[in-house]
């Protein structure tokens, strides 16, 4: 009887074992090339960048002739500063340049608080980028929201991401940090090219100027003549629209000097060789209207009259 049970439990686990090996997937070797395959083609998260159909279109901040400006032309100190946005959608209040160490860095106030990061970089940097990289926003008293930020230089393209808290996405920026609206305190003594570093004598010039800003229909007639007196520069600008009534620089504001044909003022000569910003109004619309333009006067094309 006993050898009857042991041949029981043989017969019992063959069975067993072949049970298990027609159950048993069978393990084929995957190829490597099928491998790689299927490496290349998993599905991978996408970044959380705004894509052309997201957003607005791109204005374009850099104007013509404009120069780079770098920290070593300024000096120590915090200087407000007009700053320009690509994005409409972007819109900064106001804005305070730092300058201190041959470095700048700027404060921008913000129209809104739909941004909860800025990065100084491309939309997919900043997705990329460590938290610890990215700019939150600081609130003040009031409750506005403002960033701050490295700035290379002025009169330059500055490549800013912001990551807007309704959509999760990172949005692409160009800012100008613009050098025309410093005040001239701002900036190191020898930075503008004037008459006196010229070393022009009083009496009258000729050289060519140049109109920027507006629509980009008005111009200006070229060259221009310059008077010197006192060490002092003027020029007679003549536009080429007699709807023109005032000139406004700063705070002063300048009339025209003529009754018949198209606007004339004589206003003064400030720097060379880089924009002088001024305000002109004009009548041709339904109502008055307030114009920002730029006049550059050439340095390389002055030329004394006889």
């Amino acid at each position: 009887m006993r050898r009857g049970l042991s041949l029981l439990l043989c017969a019992l686990a063959v069975l067993s074992l072949a049970a298990c090996a027609q159950t048993a997937p069978v393990q084929t070797p995957v190829p490597a090339e099928t491998a790689a395959l299927a490496e290349t083609v998993a599905p991978k998260p996408s970044p959380a960048v705004a894509d052309a159909s997201q957003t607005v279109a791109a204005e374009e901040v850099v104007e013509e002739g404009m120069t780079p400006v770098y920290a070593d032309s300024l000096t120590v100190g915090d200087w407000p500063i007009e700053v320009r946005s690509s994005s409409s959608m972007f819109r900064i209040e106001s804005a305070v340049l730092h300058v201190d160490d041959g470095a700048m860095t700027a404060t921008m106030t913000m129209s809104g608080k739909g941004y909860l990061y800025v990065y100084p970089g491309t939309a997919l940097e900043a997705d990329a980028a460590p938290e610890s990289a990215r700019i939150p926003f600081a609130e003040d008293e009031s409750g506005a929201h403002s960033f701050t930020i490295p700035v290379q230089a002025l009169d330059a393209p500055i490549p800013c991401a912001a990551f807007s808290k309704n959509k999760a996405l990172w949005y692409e920026r160009t800012l100008l940090f613009r050098v025309d609206s410093l005040p001239t305190a701002a900036f190191k003594e020898g930075f503008f090219v004037t008459a006196e570093s010229l070393g022009l004598t009083d009496g009258d010039y000729t050289a060519a100027v140049t109109l920027s800003g507006g629509s980009g229909k008005a111009s200006v007639g070229s060259p221009a003549r310059l008077t010197v007196k006192n060490g002092q520069c003027t020029a007679e600008i003549v536009f080429s629209s007699r709807n023109y009534d005032y000139v406004r620089i700063g705070d002063e504001v300048y009339l025209p000097v003529n009754t018949e044909g198209n606007s004339s003022f004589v206003l003064p000569v400030t720097h060379f060789d880089r924009p002088m910003p001024i305000v002109a109004d004009t009548v041709a619309m339904s109502e008055p209207h307030e114009i920002a333009y730029t006049l550059r006067f050439d340095a390389a094309t002055l030329e004394a009259m006889p």
